[in-house]
């Protein structure tokens, strides 16, 4: 979807456009300003300003795709696609991959496979990513294949109206009657990645259900209903259940090269036609080899 073309209803006479767009067409602010400063949206064929107050009857066509330039080269990296249409992109990502090119990584990334996709499908979009996770964190990510798409999925995000699960195997027996983590996460003012558990922090909630114990080691589920940085990983570490593998609140582990922390699941209305997508993804090989060496019975 490049565009969008609507008729206005009795419901939105008086409206004015700009208002229209960001409570109706739940376009961001900053979208809205610079298609308005573009030219790109027009009323009954003209260009119109943001404060034009729509009549019943109007037709409304707002380009959402401007020309957009994006240093990121294409490379031919092999991705496990699990959702695309015309709207967006999910994809299993695996660990040790930095999902953007930065200043210590200029290739290998997942935007840089993600471009090389888009380009052998003949699509001229550029990476907007909606979700992120850390390197070494693997699992489900969300590309918008458009400013609009990329505009409504944000705000999905922030109004915590997409459930996100995780699984994650710990060292010990994680106790059935902590079913929910309540506790505040706040940017450590000593270390220049760690979070910790300060009361200045944000309100961060973690669901937690215990799949199965073996050996010693638990497979847990867990459900993010506040999206902090690191939010899993400083909460398990506080209670002293460490995610295997996690060398930043834990300690590193002969078992897996990584944190075994897996992006599993994601359920969500689609912004264009409001279906439930309930998006599962895999384990990637070198935790589902971790839970056989841990004599776990389930592949989860």
């Amino acid at each position: 979807m490049d565009r969008i073309n609507m008729t206005i209803a009795e419901l939105h006479h008086g409206k004015k456009i700009r208002e229209f767009l960001k409570d109706q067409m739940k376009l961001s602010s900053r979208l809205i300003k610079r298609s308005a400063m573009e030219g790109r949206i027009h009323v009954n064929g003209n260009r119109v300003r943001l404060d034009y107050i729509l009549r019943e009857g109007d037709e409304i066509d707002v380009l959402l795709e401007a020309e957009e330039v994006q240093h990121i080269e294409p490379e031919d990296i092999p991705i496990e696609v699990i959702y695309e249409d015309a709207s967006m992109l999910v994809l299993s990502k695996d660990p040790g991959m930095v999902v953007h090119p930065t200043k210590s990584y200029q290739s290998g990334t997942l935007a840089n496979a993600a471009i090389h996709h888009f380009r052998a499908k003949g699509e001229p979009t550029i990476v907007r990513l909606v979700s992120r996770l850390d390197m070494d964190t693997s699992g489900l990510i969300i590309l918008a294949k458009n400013q609009f798409i990329h505009s409504r999925m944000s705000s999905l995000m922030q109004e915590d109206r997409v459930d996100k699960w995780y699984l994650a195997v710990v060292a010990g027996d994680f106790p059935d009657d902590v079913e929910r983590i309540d506790l505040p996460i706040f940017r450590d003012p000593d270390g220049p990645y760690q979070r910790i558990i300060d009361d200045r922090g944000q309100r961060s909630i973690t669901e937690v259900s215990v799949l199965e114990r073996a050996n010693g080691y638990s497979l847990l589920r867990l459900k993010l209903l506040t999206g902090r940085t690191h939010q899993i990983r400083v909460h398990l570490s506080h209670l002293g259940f460490p995610i295997l593998g996690d060398s930043l609140y834990g300690s590193g582990s002969d078992l897996i090269g990584r944190q075994a922390l897996h992006a599993h699941e994601l359920m969500f209305n689609h912004p264009m036609t409001g279906d439930c997508l309930d998006l599962k993804a895999p384990l990637k090989q070198d935790m589902s080899d971790l839970l056989k060496k841990l004599g776990f019975h389930r592949e989860a």
